[in-house]
């Protein structure tokens, strides 16, 4: 038999057996228990012990009234339940005493079982917000399972804290519905367009976007190279951004080539990296939230996992939802200022950072015809002379 129906059975035996055992049980609930019929008969057990049932101050041995009561009340609620099944919970028993250790036993399978079902509603929530293009239905539900949690954590007597996991649950797939997923890279191809061709877009998404906010790979991978031209202060377009990315053997290795890097900046229109942002933003939420979602289903399903480690390792996962909603609400609450088209270029970069530039742009010793570091070149933030003038 499995073993958390036996223990449900023998904690209610013991009951059934001695009443003075809800005394060491206040913290289990009615719906710890899996089966329905368990459910109704410990909540009329407890009723009973609250009404002052006379089975309580009996000096004499435990009167039958107690028990058949306690089926006449379950009764009420669930159908079929019989004193022949009140007494077969009293013969499963093997001990009154060990009550509060089968309790325990059945408050850890409600443990595993109430997260395992937050779980699948967190996922489902981050399903329907992905469709519908909002995070508010994940956000809800994630600060539900939230305090779902910390109240396990409560009943069960540990801390509730994160606390990663020794062998982390395999990574989730991406959960953008197929009819979402062309959507959502056109707005991450529009976004960078955006951000290789305005001077000064990086400036309005880099406070809060990541590279990981990206769907497709190869995007963080370009995103990751603007934010580096950005944060060198150099200029930025699809040149320097060509650049960037072969310094950094994206283009040796395969992850974009010069013409899909050229494509993707052509035929841009005017747009917002603000806009674009939020979005690609609010697709990373759904995606983290769904993520965060079957990483727990995972934990919750480990039967080796104690109630403790289940707690804290779910809360561990929890933790890239928790960044990713914070730096969401940056990016809703304190948008950065818009570039304009009349912007003046963007200026020279400061002179520690271009002697550092060039000190990273050094050869190593040992290269043939080294060029003196005076005369190494450097990207100029003055815009090229339109054709047909000198």
């Amino acid at each position: 038999m499995n073993p958390l129906m036996s223990a449900e059975q023998a904690v209610l035996g013991a009951v059934l057996l001695d009443p003075e055992q809800l005394t060491h049980l206040e913290w289990l609930a009615a719906d710890h228990f899996y089966r329905p019929v368990h459910q109704a008969l410990f909540d009329a057990l407890r009723k009973l012990r609250n009404d002052g049932h006379p089975a309580l101050s009996a000096d004499s041995p435990l009167p039958l009234s107690w028990v058949t009561d306690a089926v006449g009340e379950a009764g009420q609620h669930v159908r079929g339940l019989t004193a022949a099944f009140a007494h077969t919970l009293i013969q499963v028993c093997p001990r009154t005493e060990h009550a509060p250790v089968y309790g325990r036993m059945v408050l850890e399978g409600a443990i595993h079982r109430t997260v395992a079902q937050h779980a699948i509603r967190l996922h489902q929530a981050a399903r329907a917000d992905a469709v519908q293009s909002e995070v508010e239905g994940a956000l809800r539900t994630a600060d539900v399972l939230t305090g779902v949690l910390t109240d396990l954590a409560r009943r069960w007597g540990t801390d509730p804290r994160p606390v990663p996991p020794t062998a982390g649950p395999s990574a989730a797939t991406d959960i953008t519905p197929p009819e979402q997923s062309g959507q959502v890279a056109e707005d991450e191809r529009f976004l960078l367009a955006v951000l290789a061709e305005q001077p000064g877009a990086m400036a309005e998404v880099v406070a809060w976007l990541r590279p990981r906010d990206f769907a497709d790979p190869t995007h963080g991978q370009l995103y990751r190279c603007l934010g580096a031209l950005h944060h060198r202060g150099e200029p930025i377009d699809r040149i320097t951004l060509l650049w960037e990315a072969q310094r950094r053997g994206l283009l040796a290795d395969g992850t974009v080539s010069s013409e899909q890097l050229t494509a993707l900046c052509d035929g841009m229109a005017p747009g917002s990296a603000d806009w674009f942002g939020r979005r690609v933003m609010r697709s990373s939420v759904t995606r983290t939230a769904a993520a965060s979602a079957r990483a727990i289903r995972t934990l919750a399903q480990d039967e080796v996992l104690g109630p403790g480690r289940l707690i804290n390792h779910a809360l561990h996962a929890l933790g890239p939802l928790v960044e990713a909603r914070t730096r969401w609400a940056t990016a809703n609450s304190s948008p950065a200022p818009k570039a304009t088209p009349s912007a003046p270029p963007a200026a020279e970069p400061p002179p520690d950072r271009v002697k550092a530039a060039r000190a990273r742009s050094t050869p190593r010793p040992g290269a043939s015809h080294p060029a003196p570091a005076s005369r190494l070149p450097t990207l100029s933030a003055t815009r090229p002379p339109s054709r047909g003038h000198p």
